[in-house]
């Protein structure tokens, strides 16, 4: 949508070209070097140590192997945050948050490596990489919201000038669209901004339990469940009961009480099993 904004800004006899030079330039993406360059300053990850390898290599190994997965197939990096688990990544990086790696026992840290890995399990690595690279122009666009909702919250009197402003000519825009009668699409477009961002969540939302589903159907359902309750003592995190509606629709991820249900299920165990 903000691609084709663009070229209608510039004037589709042109803006066309912008389009097709932009769909055409997802081939970039499947080089291999473009997976080192997002994993390193788009995901902020980094190699692991000597240090870190020697403690990786061998539970990963003993995981690829269970998992049935070539060892060269992906490579590892490390996520500096103190999540129980590291951000998806597309491609063929798996990332381990510094947290998980420096806290829990190598039993546990296989389990949350099984989770990881159980994002590209199934997929297709090259699907996943242009599906992160057409979707960086509505990145960048979420971070210019996200930039404006700052200010408001920061300076309220200049930021809801530039907030009020530009939400009365997004409105005018919209509401021309449909008097010009410009069919169903344009309208479509204008619209997607409200739309996408809580089927985009629900989407993260699901792959997170999908992830957790194929780390339990590996055999690490009980051990995961253990790191996420660990997790959570730890960094005094509530299970999600006590979120708002919409914190709920709009996170990234499934409160703790969710990814344990699931975990419980696919694993074959009853809840009163963990006392």
């Amino acid at each position: 949508m903000l691609v084709v904004w663009i070229a209608g800004a510039i004037g589709f006899g042109w803006g066309w070209i912008v389009v097709a030079v932009w769909i055409a330039s997802g081939a970039l993406s499947l080089v291999p070097s473009a997976e080192t360059l997002f994993a390193r300053y788009l995901y902020r990850l980094r190699e692991p140590t000597l240090v870190e390898q020697q403690r990786l290599a061998p539970i990963w190994h003993r995981m690829l192997a269970r998992a049935d997965v070539a060892p060269g197939r992906y490579t590892l990096w490390i996520q500096e945050s103190d999540e129980a688990n590291a951000t998806p990544t597309p491609g063929r990086v798996v990332a381990v948050t510094r947290w998980a790696l420096y806290t829990l026992p190598p039993a546990h840290l296989e389990s949350v490596l099984a989770h990881e890995l159980g994002h590209h399990l199934g997929g297709r690595w090259w699907l996943n990489m242009l599906s992160f690279w057409y979707s960086i122009p509505a990145r960048c666009g979420l971070i210019v919201v996200r930039a404006i909702a700052q200010l408001m919250r920061r300076v309220p009197a200049f930021g809801c000038i530039i907030g009020g402003f530009l939400l009365m000519a997004y409105v005018g825009l919209i509401i021309a669209v449909f008097a010009l009668g410009h069919g169903y699409i344009w309208p479509f477009l204008f619209i997607t901004p409200f739309i996408a961002p809580p089927v985009l969540a629900w989407l993260n939302r699901w792959q997170v339990r999908q992830a957790d589903q194929k780390a339990a159907a590996l055999g690490y359902g009980s051990t995961l469940v253990e790191v996420l309750y660990g997790w959570q003592m730890q960094h005094q995190q509530p299970g999600g009961q006590g979120e708002s509606r919409r914190t709920q629709v709009m996170s990234n991820t499934p409160s703790l009480v969710e990814r344990v249900r699931v975990l419980e299920r696919t694993s074959g165990i009853p809840p009163n099993a963990w006392g």
